[in-house]
């Protein structure tokens, strides 16, 4: 039988992504609350602004496709932004201050900032969400491991976590995480009344 480099085999491999859904399954209340916020956010014509750095600013620019054209014929679209597709602008303002700067000039109250992180830990994330919430827009967080920094600061009202410490465990977790935050997103817009802000109260 073949094995991981890490000597893993194949049944190891998929249990190590177990526990990490399930954790995430764990906390549906939260993840439905973020969504919910969400969904009144786009209500009063908001857009998403999404953000993330490596590997994670690719997962902005999908989730960011996601919304703006959706796959399932039916589904409305609606409007997103990946802060990572402008690399003129990101080669040009300092790393640390590359999504602050942005959400600053481009970003208004009713907008929905939705950071990704491997870690939690990362400078221009934490400045991101930062500049995010003084701007007044909704925060949320998908992060990995203990949540770093973003966890322990409370960097962002929802904050999902993907309890791995194996970065690509916690890379397919968020994108299981972002798929179910566009299907919930829907969900609440299909059903009359939703919106009204005691319904998840």
């Amino acid at each position: 039988m073949s094995r991981a480099p890490d000597g893993a085999s194949p049944r190891a491999l998929f249990d190590r992504r177990t526990a990490p859904i399930d954790d995430l399954a764990g906390h549906a209340e939260e993840v439905a609350r973020a969504c919910h916020a969400m969904a009144v956010r786009f209500h009063r014509g908001g857009k998403l602004v999404v953000f993330g750095n490596g590997g994670c600013s690719t997962d902005a620019q999908h989730v960011a496709v996601e919304f703006v054209h959706p796959v399932i014929v039916g589904k409305r679209a609606l409007p997103a932004v990946s802060l990572t597709s402008d690399v003129a602008t990101l080669t040009a303002v300092g790393l640390d201050e590359a999504f602050a700067h942005q959400i600053r000039f481009l970003a208004e109250p009713a907008d929905i900032a939705l950071a990704l992180s491997v870690d939690g830990n990362c400078p221009n994330i934490l400045r991101g969400l930062e500049q995010a919430r003084a701007v007044g827009m909704l925060t949320v967080a998908l992060v990995g491991g203990n949540g770093g920094r973003i966890v322990a600061e409370r960097a962002a009202e929802h904050m999902l976590v993907a309890r791995s410490d194996d970065p690509r465990v916690i890379k397919e977790v968020h994108v299981t995480a972002y798929h179910v935050l566009w299907e919930l997103v829907h969900v609440f817009f299909e059903q009359p009344g939703v919106l009204e802000p005691a319904m998840l109260r």
